[in-house]
């Protein structure tokens, strides 16, 4: 029997949130006394990037993907050079989830081209005679979900079937919220769709935003929707075999620290035809 290294962490789950001590044990078993150079435990976390190679190239693909983001890293020397007895020898360590400046501690995520992951790697130093030991263990990380506050907002458009040449218009009141208003907004979307027999492609841009209110407005005020569609970025909803243009609306409610509510509308507009002199 050789001389094994493991590391077990405390949480049978293995998750941790930002902010909570990460802890466990590094296990050394050898049946003989192991001469060592030293032992060392490193917390790391990385963002690591792959570009799609039909969307960029081969080629393209592989030189960023050779890019990861450091997230968190911090290394500590858990024991000095030294010798350890036969047997099982157990060295408990701490790290605490804290970032530095205003990076984030995002959620554990492996996708296709996104990959975030975190990891714990205990090294052991050996002599030149001897191959240095390693260890890699994964743990998780959940980000927490702040409260949102109490609130209750009602409303209504007058119609989503919309004249290209009037107006979007209806009301919004809010009745309640336990955190001050911020601001309320109105963003008008297109929804373009294309492809073919391959596959489709959708993508969604803002072509405008409009501030409805500005600061905690009123309890039980109702708050006037009024949006002119831009002649230059709109035109009736289109459908056809191998394309598509829609619109949407989002109604956008920002409280104070940083809260956000959005409900989304889609539309459908239509040009309607101007009347004729003498019609009745």
């Amino acid at each position: 029997m050789g001389t094994s290294l493991d590391i077990k962490i405390k949480r049978a789950n293995k998750v941790y949130h930002a902010g909570e001590m990460l802890s466990g044990v590094v296990v050394i078993s050898s049946k003989d006394p192991v001469q060592h150079q030293g032992v060392f435990l490193t917390m790391e976390g990385t963002v690591n990037l792959q570009l799609s190679a039909k969307s960029v190239g081969v080629f393209e693909a592989f030189y960023n993907s050779a890019k990861p983001i450091q997230i968190i890293t911090s290394t500590i020397e858990m024991v000095k050079p030294g010798k350890f007895p036969s047997g099982k020898t157990e060295i408990p360590f701490e790290f605490p989830l804290h970032v530095k400046g205003n990076k984030v501690l995002y959620e554990t995520y492996h996708g296709v081209f996104v990959n975030i992951q975190y990891t714990l790697r205990c090294d052991m130093k050996r002599s030149l005679l001897a191959k240095d030991l390693t260890k890699t263990c994964e743990f998780i990380v959940h980000s927490t979900r702040a409260s949102l506050p109490k609130f209750l907002i009602r409303g209504h458009l007058n119609s989503t079937s919309c004249a290209i040449t009037q107006p979007l218009t209806g009301e919004l009141v809010v009745e309640h919220s336990d955190a001050a208003v911020r601001s309320i907004e109105l963003q008008l979307v297109r929804v373009e769709t294309c492809g073919c027999a391959e596959g489709y492609a959708r993508d969604a841009t803002e072509i405008q935003n409009i501030q409805i209110a500005e600061g905690d407005v009123c309890r039980g005020l109702p708050v006037p929707v009024h949006m002119v569609f831009p002649r230059l970025f709109t035109c009736p909803t289109l459908e056809t075999t191998n394309f598509k243009v829609e619109f949407e609306v989002n109604v956008v409610v920002l409280l104070h620290a940083d809260h956000l509510i959005t409900e989304n509308f889609p539309l459908r507009l239509c040009r309607t035809e101007p009347a004729r002199p003498g019609a009745v």
